[in-house]
């Protein structure tokens, strides 16, 4: 079993940055990690993902040079920075790890484990 570990989250002033981790312990490998967030009323939605071996890295357009997914395989950690934040980047934000190897990572269904989640906020 795997277990995901979130933190890093918080209140931020729009235009201001965040670095969320997300800590994998327990039977860790893992083909892809990615971050996922969910808005009060609506569906979680896709944010980026990293693949464990290449690294290849893939992200939503609404954050698309703002965000960067990183990955510490040391640590079994993967991080997303944000910079340039925007009030309607206000969400829980969810990272996810996938066993299976699949051509891309984009659909939450894929994703076998789930942290807590944590909680960011931007303010206008």
């Amino acid at each position: 079993q795997v277990q995901l570990v979130e933190s890093g989250g918080g209140l931020v002033q729009a235009g201001g940055s965040l670095r969320l981790s997300c800590a994998a312990s327990g039977r860790t490998f893992m083909s892809a990690m990615g971050w996922f967030r969910q808005a009060p009323g609506k569906e979680r939605e896709f944010v980026a993902y990293i693949t464990w071996g290449g690294g290849s890295t893939y992200y939503a357009d609404s954050v698309k040079g703002r965000f960067t997914i990183s990955r510490n395989n040391a640590k079994n950690t993967v991080y997303l920075q944000m910079n340039s934040l925007k009030p309607k980047d206000t969400a829980v934000y969810y990272c996810g790890g996938v066993r299976r190897y699949y051509s891309e990572y984009g659909g939450a269904d894929l994703y076998d484990y789930w942290g807590q989640g944590t909680r960011v906020t931007v303010s206008s």
